[in-house]
């Protein structure tokens, strides 16, 4: 079972970046979603770029993290990130600042 979590600036109505650590992959979701974890869209990436990840939501920039996974940032501060197989998440502005301010925080560090 995963034990997903999300930033202590998320608000408490669904609109939150989730991420769950296991041993060879940390997973990413969109709490929007609702219904069984199976059928949520997820993204799994492998733990070694997890820390790059950090860097460049912390950046606050657009980039490629390894060959899995592609963030952009738009000017109205929203955000999506998707893997190069074609999973994307849709992050709103208050989603994506909430979570980046959680990664300045230190609370989604393995």
């Amino acid at each position: 079972m995963w034990g997903f979590r999300k930033s202590t600036f998320s608000g408490g109505d669904h609109t939150c970046v989730e991420i769950a650590h296991g041993v060879d992959r940390v997973l990413i979701r969109d709490s929007k979603y609702t219904g069984p974890s199976p059928d949520q869209p997820t993204l799994a990436i492998t733990p070694g770029i997890w820390p790059a990840f950090l860097d460049l939501v912390l950046s606050g920039g657009s980039g490629r993290i390894g060959d899995q996974l592609i963030i952009n940032v738009f000017a109205d501060g929203s955000a999506t990130l998707s893997e190069t197989y074609g999973t994307m998440l849709e992050f709103n502005t208050a989603e994506w600042d909430a979570f980046t301010k959680g990664v300045a925080n230190g609370e989604f560090t393995r």
